[in-house]
């Protein structure tokens, strides 16, 4: 619809973000957004499941046996094909180039489970920001709405939402904690306001 953004979501395991996006377009709080592709560097990643079933497209691309640089003009040629607005990273694996985030300057974002500038970078995925939280006796950590730039964890930050951490938590506790408390209800509120934006910006 030409009143909304479209947005691909690029994934690589569960989905728990993707799926907090589609509940936030059933909602409505995705007003002026609309998630039209979900792109996956893994065919068992589970968020190609939740994908089908709302009816999003969803599309493999093995970067393992192409490298990157064969997955990522794969990509270009499927998001240019679509007319995507806005990409998403939601636990997305993979770093992505200079050249492919410069050419999608400011249109790709990222969540990460942590508050940037802490424990983020190259490695800090998965549970290791939540093991380096603990490790350091932090007593706030949270979540990081980012746009992506060549440098890992690096870009503009959009949203931040902090959560306590808790006495006895262990590295999976605290990353169920961050993921319902913050990572959950910052990543659709900033897609809606990146879509409004997007959609304001062409009328």
């Amino acid at each position: 619809m030409a009143d909304k953004a479209r947005v691909a979501v690029m994934v690589s395991s569960e989905g728990t973000n993707l799926q907090a996006l589609i509940d936030a377009q059933k909602s409505g709080l995705l007003e002026k957004g609309e998630i039209v592709l979900v792109i996956s560097n893994r065919e068992d990643a589970y968020a190609l499941e939740r994908a089908r079933k709302e009816g999003i497209e969803t599309c493999v691309i093995n970067a393992k046996a192409n490298g990157r640089e064969a997955f990522e003009e794969e990509c270009k040629k499927i998001i240019d094909a679509r007319n995507i607005d806005l990409i998403v990273l939601a636990g997305f694996l993979m770093i992505l180039s200079k050249d492919f985030v410069n050419y999608y300057d400011h249109k790709i974002i990222n969540i990460h489970p942590a508050l940037i500038p802490s424990f983020c970078g190259d490695g800090f995925y998965g549970l290791k920001p939540h093991i380096a939280a603990l490790e350091r006796g932090v007593k706030v950590t949270g979540a990081t709405v980012h746009f992506v730039n060549e440098i890992a964890d690096g870009g503009e930050i959009i949203a931040q939402k902090a959560v306590s951490v808790e006495e006895g938590d262990t590295p999976e506790t605290l990353q169920r904690r961050v993921m319902e408390q913050a990572e959950w209800l910052i990543l659709p509120v900033a897609v809606a306001k990146l879509c409004r934006k997007i959609v304001k910006e062409r009328s």
